[in-house]
């Protein structure tokens, strides 16, 4: 059974950092799609980033991250992370880390909700 924890949510000024750190255990796959999801309040879910450790592709991002955002994963593969800088009160949100052994597109978007493992969300705060 996939297990994903997620923490280093919390409260931030904006133009401040904050790190989220997924703990990925049970995942056997070769291969691993990992992102990172986010929902505002009152707002559908959103794709914010997403890997796929089998290609040579970089991180996908989506635009309004772009620049701000990185995601990674230890040499492992074991812990995903999303550094977040610069960020802005539109960044609040519930943020979740999802893996599944592939990564899946609809058009040149993120297929997120096929992702079959999600992490219990994280919540991030973005306030003067």
């Amino acid at each position: 059974q996939v297990n994903l924890i997620e923490t280093g949510g919390g409260s931030v000024q904006p133009v401040g950092s904050l790190r989220l750190s997924c703990a990925i255990a049970g995942f056997t796959a070769r291969t691993k799609c990992v992102g990172w999801v986010r929902q505002a309040p009152g707002k559908e879910r959103e794709e914010v980033a997403a890997h796929f450790t089998g290609g040579l592709s970089t991180p996908y991002y989506v635009a309004s991250v772009t620049g701000r955002f990185t995601l990674s994963l230890d040499n492992a593969e074991t812990t995903l992370y999303l550094q977040m800088n610069s960020l802005k009160p539109e960044d609040t949100a519930m943020y979740y880390c999802a893996v599944d052994s592939v990564c899946r597109w609809a058009g040149d978007r993120w297929d997120f909700p096929r992702m079959r493992s999600w992490g219990q969300g994280a919540q991030v705060t973005v306030s003067s």
